[in-house]
């Protein structure tokens, strides 16, 4: 916690909030308020001291709707600007800890990579052979992140119980729609800074056993797509990997949309994927460092 709490991590974090602009969450304070706030008398001290010792408690994010470019909303989850300030500050931390253990096969929110490099790979494997495709799609991925596995996963590397206490604290707060706030028992909302890092550290299980396995195979977020040489291993890996993903995370795979096929009959790494996460509002997030 006194890496994340330090002065040189907190004034990065509030710079780099500045600089991804953003609105105001549910306290209605924009980013020049926020920051005349923690500046007035011993505010900036008094948000360092409530990390450390416990106290600091998260607001609720703002429930706000943005159109999909393939059609219907996507759901975001908007926190306050202090508290993407502190959000920020955590990340920053931890994506250090977590880069180094990340498969070479992810590629969202990451630094220097992007959906091009993972169309670049996707694109070697077919030359190689890989002819057919199995396109895994997770329903509502964000809304279904289960808290407790994501918290014992994060335990194993994180021994600070204050900074696990934090980041839980962020997952269970709630959610204001329509002057309501929703309580949340399961996800991670999109919107923040700190949930890229946390649905990569989920996902990293299924990049790790695929590995395992010995597939070759891209994710850019929660898109995954497995590259296999026949369409009989790509149904056997499409049952096994579905499985794996629903037993075994207790995430939901969307079966109407999840594909076994020849590439030529689907195409890898769809451009909506591209499109998707060229939104403005993901930009700054996929920058972790």
């Amino acid at each position: 916690m006194e890496q994340i709490c330090s002065s040189t991590n907190l004034n990065q974090a509030l710079r780099r909030v500045k600089k991804n602009k953003g609105c105001a969450g549910v306290d209605k304070l924009d980013i020049d308020a926020t920051i005349f706030k923690l500046r007035q008398a011993s505010n900036g001290q008094a948000l360092r001291q409530s990390l450390l010792d416990g106290s600091y408690r998260p607001q609720p994010v703002l429930g706000v709707g943005i159109p999909k470019p393939s059609g219907g909303v996507r759901q975001l989850g908007i926190p306050t600007v202090l508290d993407r300030i502190v959000q920020q500050a955590i990340t920053s931390v931890l994506s250090d800890i977590y880069e180094a253990k990340f498969s070479n096969s992810s590629y969202g929110f990451r630094p220097n990579r992007s959906a091009h490099h993972a169309l670049a790979a996707a694109s070697r494997y077919i030359r190689e052979g890989r002819g057919y495709v199995v396109d895994i799609d997770l329903a509502k991925y964000f809304d279904t992140v289960n808290h407790d596995r994501l918290m014992h996963r994060l335990s194993e590397d994180i021994a600070d119980k204050r900074v696990l206490k934090l980041i839980r604290s962020y997952l269970q707060a709630g959610i204001m729609r329509n002057g309501l706030v929703e309580q949340r028992q399961r996800g991670t909302p999109q919107g923040g800074p700190l949930s890229p890092l946390l649905s990569n550290i989920v996902l990293d299980e299924l990049d790790k056993e695929l590995e395992r396995r010995g597939h070759k195979f891209c994710r850019y977020a929660d898109d995954c797509q497995i590259y296999v040489g026949s369409e009989e291993a790509a149904y056997r890996v499409k049952e096994s990997i579905t499985e794996y993903l629903e037993q075994k995370l207790k995430l939901t795979v969307n079966r109407e949309k999840s594909a076994a096929t020849r590439v030529t009959e689907r195409t890898y790494l769809k451009p909506p994927l591209r499109d998707r996460w060229d939104n403005p509002i993901y930009r700054s997030q996929r920058k972790l460092k």
